[in-house]
Formats: C-alpha cells, sequence, structure tokens
C-alpha cells in the first residue's frame, strides 16, 4: 500500500505539470490568437493521462484503505472529523469533479469551430480543474490534513 500512496503523491507533480503547460499554452493562444497547435493539443491529452492514472490510483487507494469503511460505518462521524471528511468526502469529490471537467473540457476542444474557440475552452474548463486540484491536495500548510509534498518509503 505504500508504494501506492508514493505513486499517487509522485504523479501528483506530473498533474500540476501538465495542467500548468497546459493553462499557459491556453493563454497565450487567447492572448495572441495563435493557431491550435500540436504542442496543445499534446498538453491537454498528457494533463488527461495524469489525471486518469491519479484518479485509477485515488481509488485503489480509497477502497484498499479505511476511507471506504468509514463511509460504510455513517457519515455522522466522518463529516465531525476534519481529516476524514476531508480524504473520504471533500478530497475525493473535488478530484472527481476536476476529472470529469478535464474529460468534458477535452471533448469541448476537439469540437470546437475555431482556434480562439478552443483556447478559450481550454483555458476555462482545464482552469477551473486546476483550481479544483490546488484546493483538494492535502498541502503542508493545511494543519489539519497535511501530507509532505514528498512522500518517499518509510
Amino acid at each position: 500500500m505504500q508504494t501506492i500512496l508514493v505513486l499517487h503523491n509522485i504523479l501528483r507533480w506530473g498533474v500540476l505539470f501538465f495542467g500548468v503547460w497546459t493553462l499557459i499554452n491556453a493563454l497565450s493562444g487567447v492572448m495572441s490568437r495563435r493557431a491550435y497547435s500540436v504542442n496543445d493539443n499534446r498538453s491537454n491529452l498528457f494533463f488527461m493521462i495524469c489525471c486518469d492514472l491519479q484518479l485509477l490510483i485515488g481509488l485503489v487507494l480509497f477502497f484498499s484503505n479505511s476511507w471506504f469503511d468509514k463511509l460504510k460505518a455513517g457519515m455522522g462521524p466522518v463529516m465531525k472529523n476534519n481529516y476524514d471528511r476531508f480524504f473520504t468526502v471533500e478530497h475525493s469529490a473535488m478530484m472527481i469533479l476536476a476529472w470529469i471537467l478535464v474529460h468534458v473540457g477535452r471533448t469541448a476542444v476537439k469540437k470546437a469551430p475555431t482556434d480562439t474557440a478552443k483556447h478559450k475552452k481550454m483555458l476555462g474548463f482545464f482552469g477551473v480543474a486546476i483550481l479544483l486540484i490546488l484546493l483538494s491536495i492535502p498541502w503542508p500548510f493545511r494543519p489539519e490534513i497535511a501530507r509532505p509534498l514528498f512522500r518517499w518509503f518509510n
């Protein structure tokens, strides 16, 4: 289980890297009105792939750790404990919502009729997804739910 948790932590940085790359491409595309390029497509494809892998690893962690068991026992105790609530409800729900936005956004970008529309859709969908992801990460500066920036094997 420790290996999966380490992978989940490392892949977080891939998600953030490709998400920021996608946002930079989208913003530069909107501002300069340049054509939608292979680089734009590649950045949001890699962002989506990293999000897919992260979701799969996260689901393995969710169902193999005690989080799911806590939910089965009842929502009352989970919602009263900040740590349990964050990892069983908030983190999971917001990350799944971000994953949905990435997939819907990728489809919307592919179907957009003009290059400007593609860049605007990239900026909108992926911008909100990255915001949700950033809010859902248990950063070290969040006292009750803090996790290290880099988790290694103990």
